[in-house]
């Protein structure tokens, strides 16, 4: 960023995302020592109808993965870490080298919005990138008025 932004972004001071405002994470973009575990990167969409999360899985399955909600505004998506490695069936076969990491613990932690439904949540991991769909509520009911006649 130029000086002059930096300047500015100070004085007003803009966030650099503002989404991060309205879905606040619970735990940071990278690894988080008190817990063990590490963040999901996310992509979140906000349809007239639903929100959906499109967060990175890669190397796991779909029994890898949690997805839960808790105080019914927080949206919870855990990994165990844990990949197997291919089996070698031929006698004397060793690897010779393991440069891919198994995947770590990793945890993310969503808030989602007033307008969310909780009970109403799917889920499908499928690429290695899982999908979650939150309904949103109906909107309230407008308040009516009622002209009353005065007798």
């Amino acid at each position: 960023m130029s000086r002059v932004a930096d300047t500015m972004n100070h004085w007003l001071s803009f966030p650099e995302n503002i989404g991060k405002l309205m879905f606040s994470s619970r735990t940071q973009d990278t690894h988080n020592e008190n817990t063990g575990f590490s963040s999901i990167p996310a992509d979140i969409l906000d349809t007239p109808k639903e929100f959906i999360f499109f967060l990175d899985v890669p190397g796991l399955s779909k029994t890898d993965i949690q997805v839960t909600v808790e105080n019914e505004h927080t949206l919870v998506i855990k990994s165990g870490g844990k990949r197997k490695r291919e089996e070698v069936e031929e006698e004397g076969c060793k690897y010779i080298r393991l440069e891919r990491k198994p995947p770590q613990k990793r945890m993310r932690k969503i808030r989602l919005p007033e307008n969310a439904n909780a009970s109403a949540i799917t889920a499908k991991s499928e690429n290695g990138v899982l999908t979650v769909v939150v309904e949103k509520l109906p909107p309230p009911p407008k308040p009516k008025t009622v002209e009353v006649a005065i007798a």
